[in-house]
């Protein structure tokens, strides 16, 4: 016999199951299915941060290489002016949000302290041998809000133990002491050159037990090489992905120390992991600080098209501002960032499509939340997904007025997987469509130009896709000719 109290649970567990259950269903059916491969958790605020900063600074600032030797003398060293406030707050004020320091370099200098080597900030006379570089940009970083990254190289050009077993060990230690003493890190960069080290020996690398150490220490952080496992190469130092540009890579098939290769560039539409490309290069000729080379940093311009070919082709810019031997960003690069940063104000302050009213040829299931007009609305997490069936899916903005522009941004909703392999911009011009651009990816950004037009309606269609479109944002924009 049940008791009162029994029947009530049993009335109470008869109404709420089926609500939890029912609402499971909803959640799983309210969106289109994901198409493997999907970004990770630790992809999706990388993806957000699309320009941040590479600081190539360390022995090779003193010594004018950019290769070192290992055995330089540590009392080289000497930043007498080093603030790396000062650092962030120039990249602040460039758009850039986070910032990425050569810890390490193939010299085998560290910018910390080590407990496992010699050869480092504790035995120069700067700071009396107490500093530590890495701990003052960190502070820094997380002071000013921007993230905290780190380069270190495998390749030790210092180390005895180089190109022996037991050198793995030491620098899975040396790995732990950065990753567990320096707060959050966004991204652990690992360089894949491999040469010599001082008995003559190369080294066999434990990048699986490398990676081990990440995920442990700091399981949030994406980490680079050349083969990821989560952000590649882009294949060139040149800062520019293909026009074609797939965050998907057959993973398996590279390796840290993978050769340039177009296929890193481009990706595979096919692949098998999640492992888009980030796009380094430097304002200057070289990765370190010459004062022969600041008559040739990059122009305004020249930064404007790396733009447009990395953020605007699916990629991230990893953009390196090396600082000088006085430990500063010497003025020079600091006016180009704000300079950089202005056209990119003007280019794209003003979104013409901004809120503007949008027709969808489909809409996922007939849903109100996939509409089309998600697309401008700019709401985060909202996005216009086309019907399964629709072969040829099309949306049409109304800009009201004719409108001048020369530059349309799109953005795919990449949470559910990378979709669109072909598509199509139209104006609509004094009553007639005519082309503006034609494509073949999008990915989390894509930043086309075309001729300027004065047009009063855009129209985008995707005539190919590997599942149904999700398109989470097009901006319209008129940039100013450099």
């Amino acid at each position: 016999m049940f008791s009162r109290r029994d029947l009530l649970q049993a009335a109470l567990s008869a109404m709420v199951v089926p609500e939890i259950n029912s609402s499971l269903n909803m959640a799983a059916s309210q969106e289109p299915t994901p198409i493997a491969p999907v970004p990770s958790p630790r992809h999706l605020p990388w993806h957000k941060l699309e320009y941040y900063a590479f600081v190539h600074f360390n022995m090779n600032t003193y010594t004018g290489k950019e290769w070192g030797e290992g055995y330089e003398d540590p009392k080289l060293f000497m930043p007498e002016k080093l603030d790396c406030n000062q650092w962030v707050k120039v990249f602040k004020e460039a758009g850039m949000k986070a910032v990425i320091i050569t810890a390490k370099h193939h010299d085998g200098f560290c910018l910390w302290p080590s407990e496992y080597t010699d050869h480092s900030v504790k035995s120069s006379n700067w700071r009396g041998g107490k500093g530590d570089v890495l701990r003052e940009l960190s502070d820094a970083c997380h002071k000013q809000g921007l993230k905290f990254g780190v380069y270190l190289s495998p390749w030790d050009r210092n180390h005895p133990l180089y190109g022996t077993p037991s050198y793995n060990d030491f620098f899975k230690r040396q790995l732990t002491e950065v990753l567990s003493n320096y707060g959050e890190i966004f991204e652990v960069w690992f360089d894949g050159a491999n040469g010599e080290g001082p008995n003559g020996r190369k080294q066999t690398y434990d990048f699986p037990g490398f990676i081990d150490v990440v995920r442990k220490c700091q399981p949030k952080a994406v980490i680079f090489s050349d083969a990821g496992p989560d952000v590649r190469w882009v294949g060139n130092e040149s800062g520019r992905s293909n026009p074609t540009s797939w965050a998907m890579l057959k993973r398996d098939e590279f390796y840290p120390g993978t050769p340039r290769s177009a296929e890193l560039t481009s990706g595979h539409e096919d692949g098998t992991h999640w492992v888009p490309a980030e796009c380094d290069v430097s304002i200057r000729p070289g990765w370190f600080f010459r004062d022969s080379e600041t008559r040739r940093i990059k122009s305004v311009k020249q930064l404007m098209d790396i733009y447009y070919a990395s953020v605007g082709q699916n990629g991230s810019l990893l953009l390196n501002v090396p600082a000088n031997k006085e430990g500063l960003i010497a003025p020079e690069d600091a006016l180009r960032l704000r300079e950089f940063k202005a056209a990119r104000d003007l280019a794209f302050g003003t979104d013409l499509a901004f809120r503007k009213s949008v027709k969808a040829s489909s809409t996922w299931k007939n849903k109100a939340a996939f509409s089309g007009g998600n697309v401008t609305a700019g709401k985060s997490g909202k996005f216009w997904a086309a019907s399964e069936d629709d072969s040829i899916s099309k949306l049409v903005i109304e800009l009201g007025n004719p409108q001048k522009f020369n530059v349309v941004r799109l953005r795919e909703e990449i949470r559910l997987g990378q979709r669109v392999e072909a598509f199509k911009i139209s104006a609509r011009v004094n009553g007639n469509w005519q082309r503006f651009f034609e494509g073949t990816t999008i990915g989390n950004c894509r930043i086309v130009q075309g001729e300027e037009v004065v047009a009063d309606a855009v129209e985008l269609v995707i005539s190919r896709s590997r599942a149904c479109p999700t398109i989470s944002q097009i901006s319209v924009f008129d940039a100013p000719k450099l």
